[in-house]
């Protein structure tokens, strides 16, 4: 234990844990007026934040599970979140391919139920009941911007065209996608613009109880803290053993989500919503414009520590779950880049992955003499909420200011929810050598900020090196100044997907610009 000092800096707040939770704790603590330290061990939104499905859903099949209040937190927070960030999230119609004949091995509490009033239906879900389900999608979260459900004809409409000709009925319903670790750093980037500190690639390495107040070691440093915040993730209940020192009786259950990524499989702009005969759903999605993105797996995943992978059976699975539906079948060869992330789910003894509560559980324990506030579970699209409701635990305990993040735009993100086209209009009037695509995906990352970063450029030449893929020297100069940046994966993979698109030697290249770049800066 670093040995103690009355010197040593003392925040209202310290966050453990730099992932859409820890970052969304972060920024609504730093603008209620408090003093907020963010600690993150690897780089923001290195795990399970980045490893998302990236849609922001209000959770359809979570209606099978009788999680109204969950779905209608969701439903609502989706059109709030909507507004705050129309450049890196937007409104995305899913296709839901219905037949007759269709036949589940389900075991949610509505399947049960319906199995025991009505027999003959076992196994099934209905048209009635999927209609039902829609219904209440439509209608729980008080809907106003995205449009309602509605029926195809899939013998007519073009979404029917990829589908096998079996399927004749489809129905289209609305949720959002999102870019979710863009999401996680523009809160980080919001939360130290209102006077946080972040601290990446830095790990707590112990904690402990001071008087009325925590002492935080990270390695030789530490600092002083009223009060503590344990947003690990899948580590939050290492946290609560190995740094912390104490027991808790809430736990975590690791469930691993796996992803597979092909070329694209059709033309249009809408995901594909697949039911499959084991009762568990997957999504197939329009992907960085080339690809198509199909997921996700659960499985349970026993050690936080152990990076999640998706393995041969989880990929095969995929392909042979989309298979079912698309004309053209989706082989192992289709497959062009594969991901994995292991969501901590708080354990409610579900006999499932897949029946596993996202719903949060926020445990705040003062028995020590100074607050510290577990968080277990959540999902991303609740995230805002969730600080509200962890900042409301810790009121007793600190001073604060009021709710005021509901509406509240994150960086770039101050613009019309519909206004997109026009920002890449508009930013291709001012900077001509733009093209369509580098333009949209310059709005889609950064919004407004986008000026920001090409400044006076008159000429793609004055952007500096092109790394490829429209990435150039002067857009990592940015990620590495003002969003975290340290490594080409940190760059290519989680500040945007361009990984997907870049050969060896252009990441060699990349890695060779960003050491140089850092070197100079040290």
């Amino acid at each position: 234990m670093t040995p103690s000092s009355d010197s040593d800096p003392i925040y209202d707040l310290v966050v453990i844990g730099g992932g859409i939770n820890g970052c969304g704790i972060a920024r609504d603590a730093a603008g209620r007026g408090l003093k907020v330290l963010l600690v993150e061990k690897g780089d923001l939104a290195g795990a399970t934040s980045s490893a998302s499905t990236k849609l922001f859903p209000g959770g359809l099949r979570y209606l099978e599970y009788f999680e109204i209040g969950l779905v209608r937190k969701a439903l609502i927070e989706r059109e709030v979140l909507l507004r705050a960030m129309p450049h890196i999230s937007w409104p995305m119609r899913l296709v839901l391919p219905y037949h007759k004949d269709m036949r589940f091995d389900s075991e949610t509490p509505t399947s049960r139920l319906l199995s025991t009033i009505m027999p003959w239906m076992k196994g099934r879900r209905p048209r009635w009941l999927i209609r039902l389900g829609l219904f209440l999608y439509d209608h729980l979260g008080g809907r106003k911007i995205l449009p309602a459900t509605r029926r195809l004809d899939l013998d007519h409409a073009p979404e029917g065209g990829p589908l096998q000709e079996h399927f004749k009925t489809a129905y289209e319903y609305s949720d959002c996608w999102v870019q979710d670790a863009r999401l996680v750093v523009l809160n980080a980037r919001d939360a130290e613009a209102r006077g946080a500190r972040v601290l990446t690639r830095t790990a707590v390495t112990e904690a402990r109880v001071e008087g009325d107040h925590w002492r935080v070691s990270m390695g030789e440093d530490s600092v002083r803290a009223r009060a503590l915040v344990n947003a690990a993730g899948p580590w939050a209940a290492e946290v609560v053993r190995d740094v912390l020192h104490k027991n808790t009786g809430a736990s975590i259950r690791l469930v691993r989500g796996s992803h597979i990524v092909t070329r694209k499989l059709y033309e249009h702009d809408k995901a594909y919503f697949f039911q499959g005969t084991d009762g568990r759903i997957i999504f197939a999605i329009p992907y960085e414009q080339d690809f198509t993105l199909i997921g996700t797996t659960d499985a349970e995943h026993s050690d936080p520590d152990t990076p999640p992978r998706c393995s041969e059976e989880e990929r095969d699975y995929l392909c042979a779950f989309a298979s079912g539906y698309f004309k053209r079948a989706v082989r192992p060869g289709d497959v062009v880049w594969t991901y994995s992330g292991v969501r901590p789910l708080y354990d409610d003894g579900a006999r499932s992955a897949t029946a596993a509560t996202r719903d949060y559980v926020l445990d705040l324990d003062t028995s020590a003499g100074a607050p510290v506030l577990n968080v277990f579970g959540g999902k991303i699209t609740t995230y805002r909420k969730l600080a509200e409701s962890a900042l409301h635990k810790l009121a007793a305990h600190l001073p604060m200011q009021g709710d005021w993040t509901a509406g509240v735009a994150l960086p770039g993100g101050d613009f019309p929810v519909d206004g997109v086209p026009d920002l890449i209009a508009d930013l291709r009037a001012d900077y001509p050598f733009l093209t369509q695509r580098w333009a949209r995906r310059l709005v889609q990352a950064y919004g407004t900020e986008a000026r920001a970063i090409l400044g006076e450029a008159a000429s793609a030449d004055d952007l500096g090196a092109d790394f490829g893929a429209t990435l150039t020297a002067r857009e990592v100069d940015w990620l590495i100044a003002h969003e975290y940046a340290r490594t080409p994966e940190d760059v290519l993979w989680r500040r945007g997907k361009l990984g997907l698109h870049l050969d060896a030697g252009q990441v060699a290249w990349l890695s060779e610009y960003m050491a140089r770049v850092q070197s100079r800066a040290a």
